[in-house]
């Protein structure tokens, strides 16, 4: 799994792209096909906007942002929102696969 820190119009810090990888590599406890992390951070006027990007095998891209002033806060917040993205989806396949079995009652 490829995970990558990417700063628009800011420069990343060693710490800040430790602390987003380091954070990434447990997304996958979520969600098993992820297949790549994608953590963005721009600097904007007055503010920075974080945003992970999180690539599965066989389905769509899971997007999260924040907008905030602390490198690390957003990181914490966009990576706590994507894990709630992830739970809830691996739940939606879970119960849409196993919708139980049908009555089969009757004569032939």
């Amino acid at each position: 799994m490829q995970i990558s820190v990417i700063g628009r119009h800011v420069d990343i810090t060693d710490e800040i792209r430790s602390y987003a990888q380091e954070k990434g590599a447990k997304l996958p406890r979520f969600y098993d096909r992820v297949s790549s992390i994608e953590f963005v951070l721009d600097h904007e006027s007055d503010h920075l906007t974080a945003e992970v990007i999180v690539k599965a095998d066989r389905t769509h891209e899971f997007v999260a942002r924040e907008t905030g002033s602390d490198p690390a806060a957003l990181i914490d917040v966009i990576v706590e929102k994507m894990e709630r993205q992830l739970k809830k989806h691996k739940e939606k396949s879970r119960n849409h696969r196993h919708g139980g079995a049908k009555d089969v009652t009757g004569e032939p």
